[in-house]
């Protein structure tokens, strides 16, 4: 069994419940959720800006899988929720799940990298994952915390509501 974190987005519908959708739909797919960051409505950032603001949670997971069997687990979460596989990258979207980090694994594939290569350069996804775990470190020891420090201005992340689960 690994520990591993995943990152939750949805900027279409009822983003909460689009979040709690996911989180149950899991379990499904050997990945058990063991514990939720609080809920964060975060402006859109990388290529398509104009778009509505995002609810963005962090999750600490358990599984057996492999990197691209939980990559995979994550994809068919994501369509059960009701995300469009063949939306605009970046987009407006009804669910995101990205895979952050998995133990302590430094890994690349055709389709995965792990850690997640933007898991330092997003508030979104630092602010949640650092309420999990204020003392969180990259394989190879960098601390999250330090990423966060680093980033400056921008990114707006505002604290709207209590953890999934």
């Amino acid at each position: 069994m690994r520990i591993g974190f995943l990152g939750l987005g949805s900027n279409v519908g009822d983003r909460r419940a689009n979040l709690e959708a996911a989180v149950a739909a899991l379990s499904g797919h050997g990945v058990a959720v063991l514990a939720s960051s609080s809920v964060y409505e975060t402006e859109p950032v990388g290529l398509v800006l104009d778009q509505p603001d995002f609810l963005n949670a962090c999750l600490v997971v358990q599984t057996q899988l492999e990197p691209d069997d939980l990559l995979a687990a994550c994809k068919a979460v994501e369509r059960e929720v009701g995300r469009d596989a063949g939306a605009v990258r970046h987009g407006p979207r009804v669910i995101d799940v990205d895979v952050l980090m998995l133990g302590g694994l430094e890994y690349t594939s055709e389709r995965l990298t792990l850690p997640h290569p933007e898991v330092t350069s997003r508030r979104f996804v630092l602010v949640p994952l650092l309420e999990i775990d204020p003392e969180l470190r990259l394989p190879g020891g960098e601390r999250l915390a330090g990423s966060l420090a680093a980033l400056g201005g921008g990114q707006d992340v505002r604290l709207v509501g209590p953890p999934l689960r």
